[in-house]
């Protein structure tokens, strides 16, 4: 009873749209109650959920990929992706692929990168190469996925802070499938403009363009330079990376494009810390759900069926890979990574799955589920942007248009699954 009251009214309260967090809390707190639990171990399990040094890197995180999508790296990236690659067919799509990758080394966030690059190369995309409004604002949606597997991301922080992983190692891990994942939407972007016949919006433009561009664009392309050879030189840890990413973000902001000023550093910090407080009771809450999961027997319950149920870990893996998909249709990635990984991480382990390149395979699951309907986040970020002179697309138009997108993302995910290489080659 206490199974379904728990797992029932967390998913009739996600239907009736309430908040994740809210979902979360409680339906463990009405668990806690059925089962004569004293309300005392709420306070406790919510602390001890978002009490973790690790968790500290993900305001910074949030706040430098503020700072530097209002430092006016965005416009930069697109020229100098544009030079170089913008004269082959449907080259402004692939623009789009290329820099939502850059992008989202710099944010880690896929709706920061839809919202930052969104406004320029959709109406791009659609004027200058002649893609419908729908693809392009689907793509544009796909394309920022890969924000949360190209590090560094935050969705890497929450999984190493539930399962102890070094981030460092899924940092790394996370390089080769992310440009996976660009090159699968590239192919779906080529196949595309050779159907409709479409040709690029403007020929090479030299190298000299490529090197001027590429300097305007140097300081924002050196930010993850900086963090990952930060943490992987000793210099300093991933919490400490991410407040040098701050800091390095400021300067670029301030000195360098001096296009920050007081004023807007005000609102980037009131932005940042909505999103962080917004993550954090996400966390604190998911911490309480745990918490009714394991103490009611119901981790361990889920466990021992996924064991029995899966006999190896290749049946387990596409077991996972299954819930993950169905579960990114309705929740977000890292509320997803609380709920589940819990649960799932003693089972990989006890089949010998490296956790690194489960890490890995969960992360690449959810990066599809923000651009899988009926909620996916990056889709309605997409739909909710104010394009000048162009309607806004729907929201039953976008899902169709990413649905080539989505069978070449879930190839990848087969690939990155079953190929442990793709994963661990660079950390091995």
């Amino acid at each position: 009873m206490t199974y379904i009251l728990l797992f029932g009214l967390f998913f009739v309260l996600l239907f009736l749209n309430a908040p994740i967090c809210i979902c979360l809390g409680i339906s463990a707190v009405c668990s806690l109650l059925y089962n004569g639990t004293s309300l005392t171990v709420v306070a406790s399990s919510i602390y001890s959920g978002i009490a973790k040094y690790l968790l500290l890197a993900v305001p910074f995180f949030v706040l430098s990929g503020n700072i530097m999508a209002k430092a006016g790296i965005s416009r930069r990236l697109i020229a100098f992706v544009d030079a170089c690659c913008g004269h082959i067919r449907g080259g402004i799509a692939v623009v789009c692929v290329v820099v939502a990758c850059f992008f989202g080394a710099i944010s880690g966030s896929g709706a920061a990168t839809v919202a930052a690059l969104g406004v320029i190369l959709i109406p791009a995309m659609i004027d200058r190469e002649g893609f419908s409004a729908p693809f392009s604002t689907g793509i544009m949606a796909a394309a920022s996925s890969i924000a949360i597997i190209i590090p560094p991301s935050i969705s890497f922080v929450v999984y190493a802070s539930i399962t102890g992983v070094s981030v460092g190692n899924l940092f790394i891990a996370g390089i080769i499938p992310g440009i996976m994942m660009g090159l699968a939407l590239i192919v779906v972007v080529e196949f595309t403009a050779k159907k409709e016949g479409l040709k690029p919006s403007h020929g090479w433009m030299g190298l000299r363009q490529v090197w001027k561009t590429f300097k305007d664009a140097f300081w924002g392309l050196l930010m993850p330079v900086i963090i990952l050879g930060g943490i992987y030189g000793g210099i300093f840890s991933t919490t400490e990376a991410a407040a040098v990413a701050v800091v390095y973000g400021l300067f670029v902001g301030f000195v360098i494009y001096r296009e920050l000023d007081l004023k807007t550093l005000a609102s980037l910090f009131t932005d940042s810390a909505k999103t962080t407080g917004g993550l954090m009771l996400i966390v604190g809450a998911a911490g309480l759900f745990s918490y009714a999961c394991t103490a009611y027997g119901i981790s361990s319950g889920v466990q021992d069926i996924l064991l029995n149920v899966s006999g190896n870990k290749y049946v387990f893996l596409l077991i996972v890979n299954i819930v993950f998909l169905i579960a990114g249709c309705f929740v977000d990635a890292n509320s997803a990574m609380y709920i589940f990984i819990p649960i799932m991480a003693p089972v990989a382990q006890a089949f010998g799955v490296n956790m690194v390149h489960f890490g890995i395979v969960a992360t690449v699951n959810l990066a599809i589920g923000q651009i899988t309907p009926p909620v996916g986040m990056n889709l309605f970020v997409a739909t909710g942007l104010r394009l000048e002179g162009h309607e806004p697309v729907t929201i039953a138009q976008i899902s169709k248009a990413v649905l080539p997108m989505i069978t070449a993302a879930a190839i990848v995910l087969l690939l990155v699954t079953y190929v442990e290489g793709f994963s661990l080659f660079l950390i091995s």
